[in-house]
């Protein structure tokens, strides 16, 4: 195990630092640059005043200059200064990191404790009004884009006076209810599509062992139906559900920059958004390479979980 785990951190520092190389790269082909985004139609007429903040920046050096400063200063931890603001970007990806990890935590709890139950009845009572109705619901589900979603959720609350805000954040530390029910939306908004996914798999996967030899023994030697399904069927079937979970942690985070953006949450997705838009080199960069290594460490726990729920399972 620990030969893999450092394996797997090798391949999270290459991955990583490919992500990095491709953004660094990919927003400088972006037309305008930052001078242009700042200036707006102006730079065009003033091209004296471009070269002054490309040069103020160090916008001006070679592109390889860039990226080996850049490189140097981020191994540090020092993820340069955004240049619209002037504000530390580590600082601020720690601060907004937060409440995209919280987000994506609940929408991840909210997956498991509707989606595993409600794959598992539907497993053990196949065709039956439960399954169909899951199959059902997790259809929908999966069809409905997260932004289509969220914002039939604000339609709905803010017509129908339900009493949840449909916009803006109040931190916990101010009021944690407040806190909490500002984040309803959002979680919902996010996590209806895990769920979906979860029912789905969960449901085949379960389907799956209930048909395997020790699960039939188990039933022949008169074990309990509900001691075969929690301690036998249950167990095994969550393994595919650990690899789901995983893979959809890092799609959460990236799907929170829509939610975020939409809910008008201070977020990580959309500090990022901003910075693509204004062309902030650092501050696109830097939220990058946190959502990337966010991604692969959401993946290498899943695998880690593997072993636990499953002993035949060696790394």
């Amino acid at each position: 195990m620990p030969r893999y785990v450092l394996t797997r951190l090798v391949t999270a520092i290459i991955t990583t630092l490919s992500v990095a190389t491709i953004v660094f790269g990919a927003m400088r082909l972006v037309p305008g640059g930052f001078a242009g985004a700042f200036l707006g139609p102006a730079a065009g007429r003033s091209p004296q005043v471009v070269a002054a903040i490309e040069a103020k920046y160090g916008l001006d050096k070679p592109i390889v200059v860039q990226y080996g400063l850049w490189l140097r200063n981020a191994v540090q931890g020092d993820l340069g200064q955004s240049l619209r603001t002037r504000s530390s970007v580590t600082s601020e990806i720690v601060r907004r990191s937060i409440l995209t990890i919280e987000l994506t935590l609940l929408a991840t709890l909210m997956s498991l404790v509707i989606g595993i139950p409600a794959g598992v009845i539907a497993a053990l009572r196949r065709n039956s009004v439960a399954d169909m109705l899951t199959r059902a619901v997790s259809l929908i589900g999966l069809s409905i884009p997260d932004f289509v979603l969220g914002t039939i959720l604000i339609y709905v609350v803010s017509t129908r006076h339900l009493g949840l805000p449909v916009s803006g954040f109040i931190p916990a530390g101010e009021d944690l209810v407040g806190h909490l029910r500002s984040l309803v939306l959002p979680t919902l908004t996010l996590g209806l599509i895990t769920t979906s996914v979860v029912m789905r798999v969960i449901r085949s996967s379960v389907v799956d062992v209930l048909g395997e030899a020790y699960v039939v023994t188990a039933r022949a030697k008169g074990l309990h139906p509900r001691v075969v399904a929690l301690r036998h069927v249950v167990r095994a079937g969550l393994i595919p559900t650990v690899t789901i979970v995983g893979i959809n942690m890092g799609y959460l985070l990236g799907g929170a920059v829509i939610v975020e953006e939409l809910f008008s949450l201070p977020g990580l997705g959309r500090y990022a958004l901003t910075g693509i838009l204004n062309r902030d080199y650092p501050v696109a960069q830097g939220t990058v390479i946190v959502g990337a290594l966010m991604f692969v460490f959401a993946n290498l726990a899943a695998d880690i979980a593997y072993a636990y729920l499953d002993p035949r399972i060696k790394y």
